[in-house]
């Protein structure tokens, strides 16, 4: 608890400064429509800005920070939730299917390593073995099955899905019983710990994965337009967090932990401080929701137009916004 309170004490000092420095600013978006926010929660690392954000999320007004956990992934759509995050294929293949989101940043490209057991070496050595993913229609699905065809195969027939029983594919690979699987932190860690398999793909620092956001911020439709300062206010302490996790990668990596977000100190700080955060800076999310969306399009994984999905689903004035606002 000690180590909880120095931790949210020193975001809050961190963002005081922002928060108050933009008093006018906060005048101008007007007050709150509500100050109750309600957030997806997974066992993870990579959305450390989301998973830390609650001392930010209360210095811009928010007095009831809640954390849903998940699955079911579809909170949001479900109204269950107010705001989640999760890769942009999958984010792209939700609007898809008409249901009712809007995305509204990205977090950092990379996070995903693709593990296999030999002799596999390749992307293309996957041809007609068998992969590991939670379900049909989830991230490390769409993923791998953009990746199959970006070097030619194809996702339909030429991959064996395995879908894991408990949702988790680590164990499935880690058992032989799949040759191939993509994770994310803290599982290549931990496959790396104990000796199993070998990674043949890096999305954080192998191109054109790494070009593109993977964790995307997204929210509920109807909220998102109902209340567009809590959702302004919302993005602005995401984005702080994500700076956060920057500079001060050792109190983030803590407070992961001290949260039960994840287990292990040293592996939450290792992706604290490899992951590029401060991509949101630079990246343009409509860049990777169009290079996903087109990509799922050309597999025959989507049917809407990627232009129709982008102009219905998406949303980056408040980002644009707050890129303006917080660029020194």
């Amino acid at each position: 608890m000690h180590s909880r309170r120095d931790f949210l004490a020193s975001l809050t000092a961190a963002g005081a400064a922002g928060v108050l420095g933009a008093r006018s600013t906060l005048a101008d978006e007007g007050p709150l429509e509500t100050t109750t926010i309600r957030l997806g929660r997974f066992p993870g690392i990579c959305g450390a800005p989301v998973y830390t954000a609650e001392a930010l999320l209360r210095a811009e007004g928010f007095t009831d920070v809640r954390y849903v956990p998940k699955p079911p992934l579809d909170a949001v759509a479900r109204s269950d939730a107010d705001f989640d995050f999760d890769a942009a294929p999958w984010v792209v293949a939700q609007l898809a299917a008409g249901e009712p989101i809007t995305a509204l940043a990205g977090i950092h490209p990379g996070c995903f390593e693709l593990f296999a057991h030999e002799p596999i070496q390749t992307i293309s050595d996957l041809k007609g073995k068998r992969f590991g993913i939670p379900t049909l229609g989830s991230s490390p699905h769409l993923l791998l099955a953009v990746m199959a065809a970006h070097v030619g195969l194809d996702p339909r027939q030429d991959i064996n899905w395995v879908a894991s029983p408990t949702g988790y594919s680590i164990e499935l690979f880690a058992a032989r019983e799949v040759d191939a699987f993509l994770g994310f932190p803290p599982e290549p860690q931990e496959l790396r710990d104990r000796k199993i398999g070998r990674a043949i793909l890096n999305t954080t620092t192998d191109k054109p994965w790494s070009q593109y956001f993977c964790c995307t911020v997204f929210g509920n439709r109807e909220f998102v337009r109902a209340n567009p300062a809590a959702t302004k206010r919302f993005l602005r302490a995401i984005l702080k967090t994500a700076d956060l996790c920057i500079s001060e990668p050792k109190r983030a990596a803590r407070r992961l932990v001290d949260a039960g977000f994840t287990k292990r100190y040293d592996y939450a700080l290792q992706s604290l401080t490899e992951l590029p955060y401060g991509s949101w800076r630079e990246f343009d999310p409509a860049d990777s929701m169009r290079f996903y969306a087109l990509r799922l399009h050309e597999v025959g994984m989507i049917k809407s137009s990627p232009n129709a999905l982008l102009a219905e689903g998406t949303d980056w004035r408040f980002l644009n916004e707050l890129k303006r606002e917080l660029k020194a």
